[in-house]
């Protein structure tokens, strides 16, 4: 898996907006090395790349309740423009315009994550599904297997364990991690 992004350092950029998960072009611009201005040109000059759901203009509304919220959007407090926020579809696009090594990279990362995710929801789905305690080992070995490649992929520790406890509505799952180096 590539490790240019990792899961943690996405995570705090995402938001929800009018019930979708993105990311405001100015941290997409910072995930892919490039200026806001290139992301949102990008947008201007490819607009049939980006139907609808792939992107959302804040409204002037939506900005102020991020500068309220948000002290890391303090600087759109007096921008003349609402910033366009990405969804994950919106981002894979414009990796695909954008010509920059970081932004391929960081969008294999970002898609190897997803794959991650999506894979360890089917698990835990199935996991919660299946009497078999057999079966449920397995997916048990599985779900600890992907956990660990999404939070620990640079782990440089010797001989030492990470113990790794989620408590989902219909299961508790522990899984505990021994390196060796």
């Amino acid at each position: 898996m590539c490790s240019i992004v990792k899961l943690e350092d996405i995570e705090t950029l995402i938001l929800e907006v009018r019930g979708q998960k993105v990311i405001l072009d100015s941290d997409v611009a910072k995930i892919y090395g490039v200026e806001t201005k290139r992301v949102n040109e990008a947008v201007k000059n490819n607009p049939d790349r980006f139907p609808t759901g792939y992107i959302i203009k804040l409204t002037d509304n939506e900005r102020i309740k991020l500068v309220e919220n948000f002290d890391r959007f303090r600087l759109l407090k007096h921008s003349t423009t609402n910033p366009k926020a990405f969804t994950e579809k919106g981002l894979y696009m414009l990796a695909t315009i954008l010509k920059s090594k970081v932004a391929t990279q960081t969008t294999i990362a970002i898609i190897e994550t997803f794959a991650k995710v999506r894979e360890l929801t089917q698990a835990v789905k199935e996991l919660s599904e299946n009497p078999d305690k057999k079966k449920q080992k397995s997916l048990m070995k599985k779900s600890g297997e992907i956990i660990s490649e999404l939070l620990d992929d640079d782990l440089t520790t010797t001989e030492s364990e990470t113990t790794i406890e989620l408590n989902f509505a219909v299961l508790k799952f522990k899984h505990t991690v021994k390196r060796n180096s």
